[in-house]
């Protein structure tokens, strides 16, 4: 049977080393590939993986699971990365950020052109398309994990999605033909 985060937050706190070690398994993909979002650096995006579980250990007297558990740690994870990409001024890899992301079957669009298109956004239009598609987020979601009003996300949504769709590189990408 598989337990809920809820459940396995609840036996962590009660001592569980095998709830929290399942917890790490079940989100420790997603924390990194989100921390190397940011960072663009392989060592840095693991040290983020490392510090984002050893915050949610250090959380787990007092912690109260209220969303879901990628929306707890999304600003936990940006915010950590954010601060070690400061220390390093790591350049941006737009190319292999975008990798993760699949390819459309009918098109001959380049992930360059999508990294092209993507980088005209505001950055925060661009953090809430790549939350919503790359990271499958809902909307709520989004909101929640970035501390702003489900009207505003889902306006930077609107707004980065209406650029998209007016922009000749990516609107088949998003929109279909």
């Amino acid at each position: 049977m598989n337990s809920s985060d809820e459940e396995l937050l609840e036996q962590a706190k009660k001592g569980s080393v095998e709830a929290f070690e399942t917890l790490y398994r079940r989100h420790r993909d997603w924390v990194h590939r989100l921390a190397w979002r940011f960072t663009a650096n392989e060592a840095d995006a693991l040290d983020v993986l490392q510090e984002t579980f050893a915050y949610l250990l250090r959380k787990l007297p007092d912690l109260r699971l209220t969303a879901a558990m990628t929306t707890f740690l999304y600003p936990v994870v940006k915010h950590l990365s954010l601060n070690l990409r400061r220390k390093r001024t790591t350049a941006t890899a737009d190319e292999e950020i975008l990798a993760a992301i699949p390819a459309p079957t009918d098109q001959e669009t380049s992930r360059s052109e999508l990294a092209a298109a993507l980088a005209t956004l505001p950055p925060d239009q661009r953090e809430v398309v790549l939350m919503r598609f790359l990271d499958d987020m809902s909307l709520e979601e989004i909101a929640q994990a970035l501390e702003t009003p489900l009207n505003t996300t889902k306006s930077r949504l609107y707004r980065a999605l209406d650029t998209l769709r007016d922009d000749p590189r990516t609107r088949e990408y998003f929109f279909g033909s």
